[in-house]
């Protein structure tokens, strides 16, 4: 079946089938991570939409949104390849008028860890991802685990706005190096990707503690072999259900997440450990 491009309800009206529809929202520059979303959801679901739309409203001031990664072409062949039925490609115009007045807040969960150095960047995530589920109106919604936060914070938001989609995470890919798959990296040079290496490494060598104060300050020595290349945001250790940092005597599943800018990329990444401090 041909690929469909849909630009706006009236299309993703007359593209919709019979059947279960599963949601893959993008930013374009598709990659194996991607790719690993669009299967995820083409084994639970009879149709498949890819959406892929740079979100304005989730860019800081400083950030990079005019130079985020935009190559359509290539998405839309990945896209076929992985035998998605519909791609949503809407104008930024078309998502937000301009006297747009209503937004979602994500609240105390999305002003801390990634929110604490983003400021509103969350507000801007869940505002598009329920405009798409309002305009798509998936059954479920694929989501990738690297982006852990963002992925807790929208079953928050399908949770409390009793949403009836379900959402599932998807596991980190990552290159044979260790490096998350991101758009970003491409625009690490040989130095800046040897260096944001230490990230993976970092967290790699935090999980094999099993003590809170172990996990951190492995996972923080091993951040600061780096040197000053590496300029770390944050290191943290949070329940995954809330995101605020966990208590020295805390058992069962955390995350342990970083963020930190090589050069001038940002780069986030996280594993979940199993907490037992006995």
């Amino acid at each position: 079946m041909e690929l469909i491009v849909a630009r706006g309800r009236e299309d993703l009206v007359k593209a919709r089938r019979g059947g279960t529809v599963a949601l893959v929202p993008t930013m374009g520059a598709l990659h194996e991570g991607h790719r690993s979303l669009i299967r995820q959801a083409r084994v639970r679901a009879d149709q498949v939409v890819v959406s892929i739309f740079v979100n304005p409203l989730q860019f800081g001031p400083n950030e990079d949104f005019s130079r985020y990664p935009r190559t359509f072409d290539a998405d839309l062949e990945v896209c076929r390849e992985e035998e998605v039925d519909v791609v949503f490609h809407p104008a930024a115009e078309d998502m937000y008028a301009p006297d747009r007045q209503v937004s979602v807040s994500a609240g105390e969960m999305g002003r801390v860890v990634e929110g604490a150095y983003r400021p509103g960047h969350f507000d801007g995530v869940l505002t598009v991802v329920l405009k798409l589920f309002n305009l798509v109106q998936p059954d479920l919604a694929v989501f990738g685990q690297k982006d852990a936060q963002q992925l807790a914070l929208i079953r928050r938001m399908v949770a409390d706005l009793d949403l009836p989609i379900e959402i599932l995470g998807a596991p980190t890919v990552r290159e044979p190096d260790g490096l998350a798959l991101s758009s970003r990296n491409r625009y690490l040079s040989a130095d800046d990707r040897r260096v944001a290496l230490a990230l993976s490494r970092a967290l790699r060598a935090g999980a094999a503690r099993l003590a809170p104060a172990e996990i951190r300050e492995t996972a923080r020595a091993v951040l600061d072999e780096a040197g000053p290349e590496l300029d770390v945001d944050y290191l943290a250790l949070v329940d995954p259900a809330t995101f605020a940092e966990v208590s020295d005597d805390y058992e069962g599943l955390a995350v342990l997440a970083v963020a930190a800018k090589v050069g001038t990329t940002r780069l986030i990444d996280n594993v979940t450990v199993t907490l037992n401090p006995a």
